[in-house]
């Protein structure tokens, strides 16, 4: 039986659903729905974390743990309703109060007095807080594009297309070292922290998870190919200028010219991918499937939500 001894070790379980879904994969049994765990928090640890490792299994897997679960019948069951139950949740605390041109607009828009993490990095960050900072972006950005990718058998023509183009750039052109997660390898490095795919897990927040999540939630899923796209869309428009409020905090700080440079490339690429995105990718789906703008305003409005939620959850331990 082949084992993927490269991957990250299984992560300690946060409350009975991680530990059902982690003892299913040590002992390979047949995982169940923990009694009594109705009632989990869908944006808690636990469930959050769960439902992590379900997805886990379709990018890198777990260091001894058999590829093969992958496509277990039990596990997908299990994700199922670890899915339902955060995507219920999305679905009641996310409203969509305005059409999706609006909402695209207002993602360019900063309020005035507003202070939020790339803000604060850049005026009052010190380097700990830049690596409190990497060590959690690092559950996204080392597998950055990646789950992008799956959209593209979902689309055709303009759309798929463009999609394609700004998923090139995103790995890089053509080029390893230029592969955006490698990028963000390279920062941590420069920051001291340990680069592995995974390694930063553990002292992951219920709100990165989340984050993550909802982008593989979408992902996996055909029926959500729009909300994706609205996911997508709302990472572009929102990237450089907080990245530029970034590439300031580490030039700031001394953090190193790797650091300074992940920031520095996603001002540049992110601005273009922003207008390629707007108008070739959501408008080459609206002419293909008109009916799905709905969906993509429910991307954006659903990935500034739980942007939001990590956000808070930075600047109050700042703050403390």
């Amino acid at each position: 039986m082949p084992r993927n001894h490269s991957a990250p070790p299984l992560p300690r379980p946060r409350g009975v659903w991680s530990a059902a879904v982690t003892e299913a994969l040590l002992s390979g049994c047949v995982p169940s729905a923990p009694v009594g765990a109705g009632g989990a928090d869908p944006y808690g640890e636990d469930l959050q974390l769960a439902l992590y490792t379900c997805y886990e299994l379709h990018y890198r897997g777990f260091a001894g743990v058999d590829p093969g679960r992958e496509w277990d019948t039990a596990l997908l069951s299990v994700r199922a309703s670890l899915e339902e139950r955060f995507l219920a949740a999305l679905r009641r605390d996310v409203p969509v109060p305005e059409p999706l041109d609006g909402l695209l607009a207002g993602l360019l828009v900063q309020p005035a007095g507003s202070d939020g993490v790339p803000q604060f990095l850049a005026r009052r960050g010190t380097l700990e807080h830049l690596r409190e900072y990497a060590r959690q972006r690092s559950l996204y950005h080392l597998k950055e594009a990646d789950p992008h990718a799956w959209v593209l058998p979902r689309l055709s023509g303009r759309a798929k297309a463009a999609m394609a183009a700004v998923e090139f750039d995103e790995f890089g052109g053509g080029r390893a070292e230029r592969v955006h997660a490698r990028l963000f390898a390279d920062l941590m490095a420069d920051l001291g922290l340990n680069p592995g795919y995974g390694h930063y897990l553990d002292d992951g927040y219920a709100e990165m998870l989340a984050l993550v999540n909802a982008m593989s939630l979408f992902a996996l899923h055909r029926s959500l190919r729009g909300v994706l796209v609205g996911h997508f869309a709302a990472v572009e428009i929102t990237s450089p200028p907080a990245s530029r409020h970034l590439a300031r905090a580490m030039a700031r700080t001394g953090a190193g010219p790797a650091a300074q440079h992940f920031y520095d490339e996603h001002v540049e690429a992110d601005a273009v991918h922003e207008q390629v995105v707007r108008n070739e990718v959501i408008g080459g789906l609206l002419d293909d499937e008109p009916e799905l703008e709905p969906d993509i305003a429910f991307g954006v409005a659903a990935t500034s939500f739980l942007e939001d939620r990590l956000g808070r959850r930075f600047l109050a331990r700042w703050a403390a």
